[in-house]
């Protein structure tokens, strides 16, 4: 990302069954999330923030340093689904299949998320093939809302400001635009030695959003009290700059 000035703007218009929650809490330091801060006082209410938007544009790493900044625990919702889709893949089924989508997602285990491939084109397709599928989003949703209830958290995905919370204090939509994303995601492709071109990944990521807008079940679209974030032409560092002050200007003084 390149230095520029952030534009926000307000925008305009699944629980885990069979014992799946105990199978899939967290440890502490584990890598989608950092350890918890203590409780919050007596009467108050965890400080949610949700950080929603299409793929590449910059909402993990604006989450994760965030959570850092903040003090709270960061996940990144994306993973739970990234490793259903190469659960089902594992066992050479199709990830569009609700039954067998449904039953990965409902077996998922904390290790699941650690495996080194759960990001390049196959995770992609097959994450967001899963996702759009009703009983996948049920399986994990109760897990999510768990997770930022115990003790506050930073949350990104597609879906948390609108379904998973959406009394969330703070929610920020993050966007950029396609050509912007789909050098980001190439280089961080190419960067781990993978074989893709640009021009594949850019239609990949055309494939993905219309995917991800267009399901039935929770698509991804922006709160009606979101402020979205246009990332296009921040770096790293002014992104997060620019993420901070919106989200002090949210909470309370």
């Amino acid at each position: 990302m390149g230095r520029g000035q952030a534009k926000p703007s307000p925008a305009g218009g699944g629980g885990l069954g069979g014992g799946g929650v105990d199978r899939l809490l967290p440890p502490h330091g584990h890598h989608p999330h950092s350890d918890p801060p203590p409780p919050a006082g007596e009467g108050a209410s965890p400080l949610i923030i949700a950080v929603d938007g299409p793929a590449a544009a910059g909402k993990g790493t604006l989450a994760r340093r965030l959570a850092a900044a903040l003090g709270l625990p960061h996940l990144d919702t994306g993973l739970l689904y990234r490793a259903v889709g190469r659960r089902v893949l594992d066992r050479g089924g199709d990830p569009r299949d609700p039954v067998a989508a449904e039953a990965e997602a409902r077996a998922l285990r904390r290790e699941d998320l650690d495996r080194t491939d759960l990001r390049g084109p196959a995770a992609d397709a097959a994450s967001s093939a899963v996702a759009a599928i009703p009983g996948v989003r049920a399986a994990l949703l109760e897990f999510q809302r768990e997770f930022g209830r115990a003790h506050g958290a930073v949350l990104d995905g597609r879906d948390i400001g609108t379904v998973v919370f959406p009394e969330a204090r703070v929610k920020l939509f993050v966007t950029a635009s396609l050509a912007a994303r789909a050098k980001r995601r190439w280089r961080e492709l190419t960067g781990k030695g993978l074989a893709v071109t640009l021009a594949q990944v850019e239609a990949d990521l055309r494939a993905r959003d219309a995917q991800d807008v267009g399901r039935a079940t929770a698509p991804l679209r922006p709160a009606a009290d979101a402020l979205q974030f246009d990332t296009t032409t921040l770096d790293i560092d002014a992104a997060f700059e620019a993420a901070m002050d919106l989200v002090r200007a949210r909470l309370p003084r």
